[in-house]
């Protein structure tokens, strides 16, 4: 079915009358009998009414709202991976070229390391070579942060050198001015080439890991689990079917009460290429003649005579595991309760929750004559 908020013309947001106002306009306008040369009326009268029947329902809108903003979601999702995966290729793309300019880089440095000779040959050709950062921002483009991390990772292998030109200096240089200028001017040989491939994979993840995001994880699925008194006071376990199929077994467990949401992880869904969501289950307790779920307190309800209500009496009371008796007490009203401590729903801590026993002031199922007398005479002031 399209979507019914179309169908009827109305907002997302439209409140109940509203809805009900726009189906009663298009059930006039599309009805068959004032549509008889269109084919098609009957059907779209069909489409119109089932749009209603959705919408009118709250419960029914909520799943459908619910149903479509998770569809959309995971749309989303499927472009944020679609995005992700072209964004690997282009770095995979671009970590092929760095291999390839790093082998060539190592035949060419072979070729100059054989045809120069000298200090001056040596200098010029560690000035010409093209360090590993180099090459990183010649292929990828150099952000503000990176220039910045590559100076630094520069200025520290300088520091290194420098410190270690120094300490072989003072160790084999002879005294006087000469040796002194002959250190100063002696070039400082290239890194090894294992180390500037070590340097350029480096430079070269450090990128990667800045243009592809970690996996996103996909939407949350939501479930109902419908579960009786007796399962919450058993602890037993609830078989929760899931609208893709499988069947998830959710162990009932102390703190758990009707409406309560359940966070399974990594129960949810599962899309290629994202990270599995989680399965939220919604508690719900189906309804029991007995009993009223409040919290983890149960109430029901006791029916008492006029007669027990004014002077109070013993009475016997359904619980969860038998009749139990109870005592009423005198001038006891509709309005008043008698609780029943430990006899609800199990706790975190370990205690359970409490047996509110609602009273209802009832009367005879046939008049009784004297009653009638005694309260006549109650109003006009009569007592005898």
């Amino acid at each position: 079915m399209r979507d019914p908020y179309s169908i009827l013309g109305v907002r997302r947001d439209a409140p109940a009358d509203e809805i009900k106002a726009a189906w009663r306009t298009k059930a006039k306008t599309l009805h068959p009998d004032h549509n008889q040369d269109d084919p098609t009326a009957a059907q779209r009268f069909a489409e119109m009414g089932q749009a209603y029947d959705v919408l009118k329902d709250p419960e029914r809108r909520r799943r459908y709202d619910r149903a479509v903003e998770t569809q959309q979601t995971i749309m989303q999702q499927r472009e944020v991976q679609r995005q992700a995966e072209e964004r690997a290729k282009a770095a995979r793309a671009k970590a092929e070229q760095v291999m390839e300019e790093l082998a060539r880089a190592n035949v060419q440095a072979g070729g100059q390391a054989k045809a120069k000779t000298g200090t001056q040959g040596q200098a010029s050709g560690a000035s010409a070579a093209e360090t590993p950062e180099e090459m990183v921002e010649r292929i990828f483009g150099t952000s503000a942060e990176a220039r910045a991390a590559g100076a630094k990772l520069h200025e520290q292998q300088q520091a290194q050198a420098k410190a270690d030109g120094a300490s072989q200096d003072g160790a084999d240089a002879e005294p006087g001015a000469e040796a002194g200028a002959a250190s100063d001017t002696t070039p400082k040989p290239a890194p090894p080439l294992p180390l500037q491939a070590l340097e350029l994979i480096t430079s070269l993840m450090r990128r990667i890991r800045g243009e592809v995001p970690p996996p996103e994880k996909a939407p949350d699925l939501l479930a109902t689990a419908k579960v009786t008194l007796d399962d919450m006071l058993k602890l037993n376990v609830a078989t929760v079917a899931l609208s893709d199929g499988r069947d998830v077994r959710l162990p009932l467990e102390a703190g758990m009460t009707d409406g309560q949401e359940i966070r399974m992880k990594g129960q949810g869904l599962r899309l290629q290429g994202m990270q599995r969501g989680d399965l939220v289950v919604t508690l719900k307790m189906a309804r029991d003649e007995r009993f009223q779920v409040d919290g983890y307190d149960l109430h029901t309800v006791l029916s008492i005579s006029l007669e027990d209500a004014v002077l109070g009496g013993e009475h016997e009371v359904e619980t969860p595991g038998g009749k139990i008796p109870i005592s009423v007490p005198a001038w006891s009203g509709s309005d008043q309760s008698v609780t029943v401590p430990g006899l609800g729903l199990l706790k975190e801590g370990g205690e359970r929750g409490d047996l509110i026993v609602e009273l209802r002031v009832i009367l005879w199922e046939k008049p009784d004559a004297k009653v009638v007398d005694l309260m006549r005479h109650m109003r006009h002031g009569l007592f005898v």
